[in-house]
């Protein structure tokens, strides 16, 4: 009776392990929550299977946060996930807005700044990870699109103290604004890759271009991809090109953007982004 009741604990046990693992072997992502300084930064986690140790990419949402009520998180963080998942790497998405009680910020200058509150996300979620068993410490990236991207060089920059551990190992930043940074003379401490549509209307990519310029020569490593053609949010999984209204920031100040894949652009990144975090 003993063999047969500790067979079906088993077999039960190992149904609930199968069923919590995604078609390629890794685990469902995992709802988890770091300190904060004044509060909790909740994050949704995403684990390649076995105990690791993995390299781990952090990745920080747009003014249109991480998901909704409806859809915890949106898909084109969750394509992005899957994909670095099958690539070996454990992804954490810090949920800066829901843990403050806020919604999307893109209609208004956001609440939650690029480079105070979001920053210390990021550093927040670095240090978190650090102590976690299944990571390397040592090997633990930024990855951001938008407003996010904004804060992954906000982080990264030379002038930003290192604290609490090792440094990040690299950024990549998605379509950020760059005007501001640009002005700051902004240099990173670690290897940084910008990729951006050349018709991006949200965002400038002649202002990256003229930021990574002014960089060289004191600088980590900071290369720039230009797409031409593609505009915000090309790495989009299947969004149709549209045009959408009501944001706070756009290159001609009327808040109307175009935002969609590009799907050369989005192939190109597929490739070059796990390349790089790789490194």
């Amino acid at each position: 009776m003993r063999l047969q009741l500790a067979i079906a604990v088993a077999a039960v046990a190992m149904s609930a392990c199968h069923a919590s693992r995604n078609a390629w072997g890794a685990t469902e992502p995992q709802n988890v929550e770091i300190p904060l300084r004044d509060g909790r930064l909740k994050a949704v986690l995403f684990r390649p299977e076995g105990p690791g140790p993995f390299p781990v990419v952090v990745g920080l949402h747009s003014c249109a946060g991480i998901g909704s009520l409806r859809n915890p998180v949106f898909v084109e963080y969750r394509d992005w996930a899957e994909q670095l998942t099958k690539a070996g790497f454990a992804v954490l998405l810090p949920d800066s807005y829901g843990s403050r009680g806020f919604g999307p910020q893109c209609s208004a200058r956001s609440r939650v700044r690029v480079d105070r509150e979001r920053v210390a996300d990021a550093i927040a979620a670095r240090v978190w990870l650090q102590q976690q068993s299944w990571v390397t410490p040592t090997h633990i990236s930024l990855l951001g699109w938008s407003n996010g991207a904004i804060t992954v060089l906000w982080t990264v920059r030379a002038r930003t103290a290192v604290k609490d551990g090792p440094d990040f190992r690299s950024a990549v930043a998605f379509y950020p604004g760059c005007q501001r940074l640009t002005r700051t003379a902004w240099s990173a401490r670690v290897p940084t890759l910008i990729l951006i549509g050349r018709l991006d209307d949200q965002a400038s990519a002649a202002a990256c271009e003229q930021m990574v310029a002014g960089a060289r020569g004191r600088s980590a490593r900071v290369a720039i991809h230009v797409y031409p053609g593609a505009y915000h949010d090309f790495d989009h999984p299947n969004r149709a090109v549209q045009v959408r209204s009501g944001f706070a920031f756009s290159t001609d100040g009327t808040g109307r953007a175009h935002t969609g894949t590009n799907p050369a652009a989005r192939a190109d990144a597929l490739k070059r982004v796990p390349e790089w975090l790789a490194q």
